[in-house]
Formats: structure tokens, C-alpha cells, sequence
């Protein structure tokens, strides 16, 4: 009988094994598509409407809706800075179709004094940031400051205590750490919303408060209020002539509000991802870009971990200031 060459046997067992192997290996599916809606989906706003959040929410849930294929809704649910709107949504059904817009006014519910019960954020999954945009400190026109030093300089020497106006967590922690560290007669007065603190800071019922520059440029442009500084890291594009709080040398008073989506806590990673994807795709659309930048904000969309690490950052921060300077 004919040896068989080696070279022949090699290549025989090659092919044998090769044939082995694609029968025993797992049939790969195509790729799966992205995760979509199969019913409305609702952004709850958990704050009264013209706000910024609410004016990004409805710019991005419009495109959404769009792309998706189904009516993306806007629901505002204000009170309880922004605690019953959470609920909202930490009740839903963890499927993708009811999502909360927030800002870092969040995560100090916690630190809120009448607070009870779980952490919110620990029951909400971060998916995707839309923007963000640095606060702006606006007065009433009257008021002899252009700068922040010299608004807490006028309210040191003012015939009557100055007092702020608030309208979330966020900047009564800014109200609370301008008591402790320099201002300790300043009344600090709490809102539902922005609507409310302008119609008052016109009036100077309060002297000053912490907007969006959105709500405020209009009446600085008629003479009633005054921006007197931006708390970002830099200038605001919309008021290049207001210098930063750093600028003034108060670097400890920048706070810059973000605008993300948060889903229920057990949201499966493919949902959290299909609407980071969605609104990724959506950002590129100018008309979305321009209503944000309208908001007085810049456009930010990051990855479901990406947000979740910018929240955690957020969270380590403000637990640290509401320990110094306490809520109540």
C-alpha cells in the first residue's frame, strides 16, 4: 500500500479540523439593531415650564420623536425640588419609555433637611447628558455692582439684609455658603421657579438670584436686572463682557448646571445605550444645537458610564459642600 505523503495528511487533518470547528461554533447573529420605542416615550421635567431644562427637554424630545417613530412627551411635574417628578419615574416601568430630564439639583435631595427615604439617585440610572451651561448671578438693576465681590460688598453695607432668591437645591447651596463665608445677614428665599424669582427681582422683593443667562438677558437688555457674573469657568458666550467669579477672585462660587437623562435604576444597558445613541444622532441637527444654545447652554451628550462618573464627581462635591454649609 502507498505511503501518503505527509504534506497531503497535514493539510487533510487541517481541513478536518477546520470543518470540526465551524460546526461546533456558535452561529453569530447580525448585529443587533439599536434599541427604539414601541410606545410613546415621556421626559418628565420636574420642574414648571420655560425653564431651561423644560426648553431642552421639548428640543430634544421633538427630534427624538422623529427618529424613533413615536410622540416623545414632555410632562411637567415641579415640587419638592424636583423630588416628586423623580418619583415619577423611579416608579415606572424600567423599559426605556419614561425618562426624567435633571439637573445637579439631584443629587442634594439627600442633604434636603425634610428629606425622608431613599436616595433618589441611588434609584435612577444615569444614560446620557444633553448639555450644560454655567449659572449666572443677575440683580436688580438698581443695585450698585457689576461683579460679585461688589454686589457682597454693597449687601455688607445695605440699609436692609440683601436676600436671594432660589429656585432648587443647587443655588440655595450657593445662597447658604455666601452666609456662611461672607454674608451672614442674607435672607435666602426659596421659589418653585425661575418665572416667580425674576418677577420679584424686577420688583426687589429679592435682591439677586442664580438664573439661566437665558432668563436674563432680556431684562438686562430693558434695563430692569442686571448680569453681574457668570459662575462657568469662563466668560459666557451670551455676556462676554460679565466676568467669572474666578476672574473676581471667588473661584469657590462656580456651579455649572448639566441636563441629563436619567432612567429607572434596573433600565437593561442595551435600552440606556439605544437612547444614548438616539441622542447622540439627534445632536447633530442644528436646529437642536441652536434651541440649546437659545437655553443659554452648550451641547454635551456623553456615554451612559461617562454620565454616571460626571454624576458621582457631582455627588462627591456637593456632599462635601452640604456638609459645611447644611440645607436647612
Amino acid at each position: 500500500m502507498r505511503e501518503i505523503p505527509h504534506s497531503l495528511t497535514r493539510g487533510v487533518h487541517a481541513l478536518a479540523v477546520a470543518s470540526l470547528c465551524a460546526v461546533a461554533a456558535p452561529v453569530h447573529a447580525e448585529a443587533q439593531p439599536a434599541w427604539k420605542p414601541t410606545r410613546p416615550v415621556t421626559i418628565v421635567v420636574p420642574y414648571a415650564p420655560g425653564g431651561g431644562t423644560d426648553t431642552t427637554a421639548r428640543a430634544t424630545a421633538r427630534l427624538l420623536g422623529e427618529l424613533w417613530g413615536q410622540p416623545v412627551v414632555v410632562e411637567n411635574v415641579p415640587g419638592a425640588d424636583g423630588l416628586i417628578g423623580g418619583r415619577r419615574v423611579i416608579e415606572a416601568r424600567a423599559d426605556g419609555h419614561t425618562l426624567l430630564l435633571q439637573t445637579p439639583a439631584i443629587v442634594l435631595t439627600k442633604h434636603a433637611p425634610s428629606f425622608k427615604g431613599p436616595d433618589p439617585l441611588a434609584r435612577l440610572l444615569p444614560v446620557t447628558n444633553i448639555a450644560q451651561s454655567p449659572g449666572v448671578i443677575v440683580a436688580n438693576a438698581s443695585i450698585p455692582a457689576s461683579t460679585l465681590p461688589e454686589l457682597v460688598a454693597y449687601c455688607k453695607t445695605a440699609a436692609k439684609p440683601c436676600a436671594m432668591g432660589t429656585g432648587e437645591n443647587v443655588a440655595k447651596l450657593f445662597g447658604r455658603q455666601l452666609q456662611a463665608e461672607v454674608l451672614p445677614n442674607l435672607i435666602v428665599v426659596n421659589y418653585k421657579g425661575t418665572s416667580a424669582i425674576i418677577t420679584d427681582m424686577i420688583a426687589n422683593n429679592v435682591n439677586f438670584a442664580v438664573t439661566g443667562i437665558t432668563s436674563a438677558l432680556p431684562h438686562q437688555k430693558a434695563g430692569t436686572l442686571k448680569v453681574v457674573a457668570s459662575q462657568g469657568s469662563k466668560r459666557h458666550s451670551a455676556a462676554p463682557d460679565v466676568r467669572t467669579v474666578g476672574e473676581t477672585g471667588m473661584p469657590q462660587y462656580e456651579y455649572t448646571t448639566w441636563f441629563g437623562l436619567f432612567a429607572p435604576a434596573e433600565t437593561p444597558p442595551a435600552v440606556a445605550q439605544g437612547i444614548y445613541a438616539a441622542v447622540k444622532e439627534v445632536m447633530r441637527h442644528p436646529e437642536l444645537q441652536k434651541a440649546i444654545a437659545a437655553a443659554g447652554a452648550a451641547p454635551l451628550v456623553n456615554t451612559p458610564e461617562e454620565f454616571a462618573a460626571q454624576v458621582r464627581k457631582e455627588d462627591e462635591r456637593f456632599t462635601s459642600l452640604a456638609k459645611r454649609f447644611p440645607l436647612d
